[in-house]
């Protein structure tokens, strides 16, 4: 049996009539040239005349230097979150130029390979994030296996940041009683990170040290730091 086929109108802007009211089940048709002409010179002449709220809208384009400006005024009018924010992606898109070697206050140091500012990101804490108990069981076990350092550094009450053996050049700042850096915890995307910022300017090849604020304890570990207000222990 054949079913006669409903001829296909048009509307009065061109546009093809469908019948059943959705193109995709008509199947597959040939659209006339004039009509497709007639299609793209109207789509050509709405692109090149935009409205007029779209005009008015339109800035014109920003120089290089204007741009930093706005990005010092942002991060003075917004809160302290929002800049950490803004710091911890630039510090994501454009890492410090570091690199470590011997430190002549203990074993391994890091070191700066470029002039840093004050108050800039220096680098990201990063580690496996474990519970206390967890990291009670690692120290003993890396008693055992002889791991002199472990490079653990407690973000809160519950978390502690392990890189140990997995971590970044973050682990081989040495402490100092007089450092040039200091250790933050922020929030990203309800995620708590550890950063280290500068307090003052650091100069290249200039060794980047921070507090570790050890607590309180009997026995007590040497500090080597050698500056003139030197504790003489780290806890």
């Amino acid at each position: 049996t054949s079913f006669s086929t409903p001829k296909k109108k048009k509307r009065d802007d061109g546009m093809r009539e469908h019948v059943t009211g959705c193109a995709r089940s008509e199947g597959y048709y040939k659209i006339d040239k004039k009509d497709k002409l007639k299609y793209l010179n109207n789509s050509r002449a709405f692109a090149e005349e935009p409205p007029a709220d779209t005009q008015v809208r339109n800035h014109p384009p920003q120089l290089p230097g204007r741009r930093s400006e706005q990005r010092r005024l942002l991060s003075s009018f917004t809160g302290s979150c929002d800049s950490d924010l803004l710091k911890f992606n630039q510090l994501k898109f454009r890492k410090k130029k570091l690199k470590f070697c011997k430190s002549h206050i203990h074993d391994w140091g890091l070191f700066a390979m470029e002039p840093i500012a004050a108050d800039e990101m220096v680098i990201e804490y990063v580690g496996q994030n474990i519970r206390q108990v967890i990291a009670d069981m690692r120290e003993k076990r890396y008693e055992d296996e002889g791991i002199g350092s472990s490079y653990m550094f407690r973000v809160d009450h519950d978390t502690i940041i392990d890189a140990t053996k997995c971590g970044n050049f973050a682990r081989f700042i040495n402490h100092s009683c007089n450092p040039n850096c200091y250790a933050k915890v922020i929030t990203v995307e309800s995620q708590k990170k550890i950063v280290i910022y500068s307090k003052q300017h650091i100069n290249v090849n200039e060794e980047i040290t921070y507090d570790y604020k050890f607590p309180i304890e009997d026995v007590k570990i040497p500090c080597l730091c050698g500056s003139e207000n030197c504790r003489g222990t780290l806890n």
